[in-house]
């Protein structure tokens, strides 16, 4: 049986030959569809940083002083609503109770003596023993020791409150966001013990320059972005009624959705975006392109412009995001120039602008 070996010569020529005819074949050309750079735009806005906040926050402080004899709890625990946060000294709070224990024992004995002399008076009154003056005067006594009863009571509850205190407990079911003290730290009336947040329901806070506030306002489209690079739009928005003196700016409060902010915690940076606000007057000419024109390549920023007929690279600089609209261009192209809408295929070989 006869076989025949090709050989390494024979092998390749024939697949050269193929791919030097693919090669001479004119690749196809592509047309991508333009757009005319318009000299007005209708809409502007602008975007700028912020932070996310809880919706509900609290920082307990304490109400009583004394040693910090125990902190219960630290940053990133959970605890239910009347759970133990820190134990103050109570030797201080005892010992007033026990003092107000003793004043309405005896107050409470003052009372009794004062009401048998006044039931006495009354008798020898009847009898005619003693002057009214004499019974008017066991009277007052008498509602005299009423009333020191009544302080001597409310004394004993103020001090049984006061050593409650020294008990700190959580007011609501939520997350420990820092602590501000430590064992053994002096605790006084209104220091800063646990700053405590309930999860789930946070907002987006960001302040607004004031020269902006009505920019702002008129935003057809308000979007927040979160840290993972997602744009959300909140449930509601809220203007602060007044500008910071000092700052010149004001606060906008944009509450979230619980599902979208299930894995974040407040302080986290955000971006939020006006758009879509009728631009005053006084605004300078911004147009906006698509976002699919756009080519970033690094630090590079550009657009492919059409020139003679085919697409030529244009570096650009670019303003806020619009959304869904794009994104404002601040320079780089002139009114009237023809740009690519689709950046990618207008940078494959053969690309040629669609006939208008």
């Amino acid at each position: 049986m006869n076989t025949q070996k090709l050989s390494p010569v024979s092998d390749w020529r024939p697949l050269a030959l193929a791919g030097l005819l693919f090669a001479s074949l004119p690749l196809a050309a592509q047309t991508v569809p333009t757009a005319t750079l318009q000299s007005t735009p209708e809409r502007a806005g602008f975007a700028i940083d912020g932070h996310l906040q809880a919706l509900r926050q609290s920082t307990v402080a304490a109400q009583v002083g004394g040693n910090i004899l125990t902190l219960a709890v630290k940053a990133g625990d959970r605890v239910k609503a009347g759970q133990a946060l820190a134990r103050i000294d109570e030797r201080d709070t005892q010992a007033g109770l026990a003092a107000a224990e003793a004043g309405v024992a005896q107050a409470d004995a003052a009372l009794r003596n004062a009401r048998t002399q006044a039931e006495r008076t009354r008798e020898l009154r009847t009898q005619g023993f003693v002057s009214q003056a004499a019974l008017d005067t066991a009277e007052t006594q008498l509602r005299g020791a009423q009333a020191g009863l009544a302080q001597a009571q409310a004394a004993r509850s103020q001090a049984a409150l006061a050593r409650g205190f020294a008990n700190v407990t959580a007011p609501f079911d939520a997350v420990v966001l820092t602590t501000h003290v430590e064992a053994g730290d002096l605790a006084t009336p209104g220091r800063p013990l646990v700053t405590l947040y309930a999860p789930g329901r946070l907002r987006a806070v960001v302040q607004v320059p004031a020269s902006r506030s009505a920019l702002a306002r008129g935003a057809r489209t308000v979007e927040v972005q979160l840290p993972d690079g997602t744009w959300v739009a909140p449930t509601a928005r809220t203007e602060l009624p007044a500008a910071d003196a000092v700052s010149q700016t004001v606060e906008w409060r944009l509450d979230l959705a619980p599902e979208q902010t299930a894995a974040l915690a407040p302080g986290q940076a955000v971006q939020v975006r006006f758009a879509g606000a009728t631009a005053a007057p006084t605004e300078a000419a911004r147009p906006v392109i698509p976002a699919s024109a756009v080519l970033r390549r690094g630090e590079l920023t550009a657009v492919y412009a059409v020139q003679d007929g085919r697409f030529v690279l244009k570096a650009v600089r670019l303003g806020a995001e619009q959304g869904a609209e794009g994104v404002e261009l601040l320079a780089g192209l002139k009114p009237g120039e023809r740009f690519a809408l689709d950046a990618v295929r207008a940078g494959l070989a053969g690309a040629a602008p669609a006939a208008q």
